[in-house]
C-alpha cells in the first residue's frame, strides 16, 4: 500500500518513522492492524495537529481501516468518536459504515457536519437513523429526513431527544402518525417543543394519564403564547369530518330558535337524551360549548366523558348536569352509574380556566367551518 509511505515526519516522530515505513509495505493484515493502532497513538500522543498533518492522518487511517475487518472498524469508530479534532475524512467515512461501525459517531462525534448527517440519513437503514436521533443536538434539516424516512421506533427516539428541532412541517406529520400509533402517544405529548396546538390535537387519542398532562400544560400556559399558538393551528385545522345526520337541518333550526327565544338551557339538553334526541342534542351541545357539531358528535360517539367533562366545564355546567349527561351518553353499557361517579370526582378536579384555555383548540374547527 504506496499511499502510506507518504507519512512524513510532520505527523509522527522520527524515532518511529523508519519502522512505520516499514510496515506499511507489508501483506499481512496483521501488521497493518499494528500500523492502524500505531498511526492512531501517534495522533492521540500529540497535544494538537496543524489542519495539514490532520488532513494527511485521516488519508492514511481511511485508508489503512478500508482495507481491515470490522472488529478493527469498530475499535477505532470507538476511539475516534469523543474526539473533536478527528480528521473529518477518517470520520465520515466510518460514519457512512456498517451499523456498528458508525453508531457511536452517529450519536457522538462533534466532526460531523449536517451535510454528513443528511447524506447517511438519506441512504442508510433505520438503524443508522436512530443513531442519528440520538445526537445531542439535531437540526431542523437533518430531523425532516428522519421523519421522512424513519419508522415509527425511529420517529418515536427523535422525539423523545429534546436536543433535536423539528419544522413546523415535520412536527404536524409527526404528530399525524402519533395519532394512529399509541406506542407513539408519550413520546409525543410529553415532548418540551412540540407546538401547542398540534399537543392539543393529541388530546383525543391518549390515555387519561396524557390528557391529564395536556390540561396541565394548557392552564400553565402564557396568554400571548397561547394566542400565538392558536393562531399556527387555524392554518391547518381539517373541517372535512364527515356527512352531517339526515336531521341536521330541522334541528339546527329548532336548537337556533330555542337559543334566540333564551331557552337553550342544560335542562333541555336532557330532555333531548331521555326522548332519544342525538342530533338536537349534539347541536344544543356544540352551540352552548361554542364547538363545531363534528367535536360534539365524536366525543359522545366515542362515549369520551372526560372529553365531555371539558365540555361541560367550560359552558360552566354543574356536576350534577355533567352526571346527567354522562350516564345517558354511556347509555346501556355496564355499570354507568359508577362509571360517571368516577368521572363525576375528576370533574370536581378540573378547574374551568384548564378546561375554557383546552376548549379553545377544539373551537378552531368551528372557526374555520364558519370560513
Amino acid at each position: 500500500m504506496s499511499d502510506t509511505s507518504t507519512v512524513d515526519t510532520a505527523v509522527v516522530s522520527a524515532s518511529r518513522l523508519p519502522d512505520l515505513i516499514a510496515l506499511a509495505g507489508e501483506e499481512s493484515s496483521d501488521k497493518r492492524r499494528l500500523l492502524l493502532r500505531e498511526l492512531t497513538n501517534h495522533f492521540f500522543g500529540a497535544p494538537d495537529h496543524s489542519p495539514s498533518e490532520t488532513a494527511l492522518y485521516g488519508a492514511v487511517l481511511a485508508k489503512l481501516s478500508a482495507e481491515m475487518e470490522q472488529a478493527v472498524r469498530v475499535e477505532l469508530a470507538a476511539r475516534f468518536a469523543p474526539a473533536a479534532n478527528a480528521p473529518h475524512s477518517l470520520i465520515r467515512r466510518l460514519a457512512d459504515d456498517e451499523l456498528e461501525v458508525a453508531e457511536p459517531l452517529l450519536r457522538a462525534s462533534a466532526v460531523l457536519t449536517d451535510d454528513d448527517l443528511m447524506q447517511v440519513a438519506r441512504r442508510r437503514g433505520q438503524g443508522h437513523l436512530r443513531a442519528v436521533s440520538g445526537r445531542a443536538v439535531v437540526s431542523e434539516a437533518v430531523s425532516d429526513i428522519i421523519v421522512e424516512r424513519g419508522d415509527d421506533d425511529t420517529l418515536g427516539a427523535l422525539l423523545r431527544n429534546d436536543g433535536a428541532r423539528l419544522s413546523r412541517a415535520a412536527s404536524e406529520t409527526a404528530v399525524e402518525r402519533a395519532k394512529a400509533n399509541p406506542a407513539l402517544h408519550a413520546a409525543t405529548v410529553e415532548r418540551q417543543s412540540l407546538p401547542v396546538d398540534l399537543l392539543n390535537e393529541m388530546y383525543f387519542v391518549v390515555e387519561a394519564r396524557l390528557r391529564h398532562r395536556i390540561l396541565e400544560q394548557n392552564a400553565r400556559m402564557d396568554p400571548e403564547l397561547l394566542e400565538a399558538a392558536l393562531a399556527a393551528g387555524r392554518t391547518r385545522v381539517a373541517t372535512d369530518d364527515g356527512a352531517l345526520p339526515a336531521d341536521y337541518a330541522e334541528n339546527l333550526d329548532y336548537v337556533n330558535e330555542l337559543h334566540a327565544a333564551g331557552q337553550l338551557t342544560p335542562q333541555v339538553l336532557i330532555r333531548f337524551l331521555r326522548s332519544n334526541g342525538r342530533t338536537p342534542f349534539l347541536i344544543a351541545l356544540s352551540k352552548l360549548a361554542d364547538i363545531d357539531f363534528h367535536t360534539a358528535r365524536g366525543i359522545v360517539e366515542r362515549k369520551d366523558l372526560d372529553a365531555l367533562s371539558v365540555v361541560c366545564k367550560a359552558a360552566d355546567m354543574d356536576r350534577a348536569v355533567y352526571l346527567t349527561y354522562a350516564v345517558a351518553v354511556l347509555g346501556s353499557e355496564d355499570n354507568p352509574m359508577g362509571k360517571a361517579a368516577a368521572y363525576g370526582r375528576m370533574y370536581g378536579e378540573l378547574t374551568r380556566d384548564a378546561a375554557m384555555r383546552t376548549l379553545r383548540f377544539w373551537r378552531m374547527r368551528r372557526t374555520a367551518q364558519a370560513a
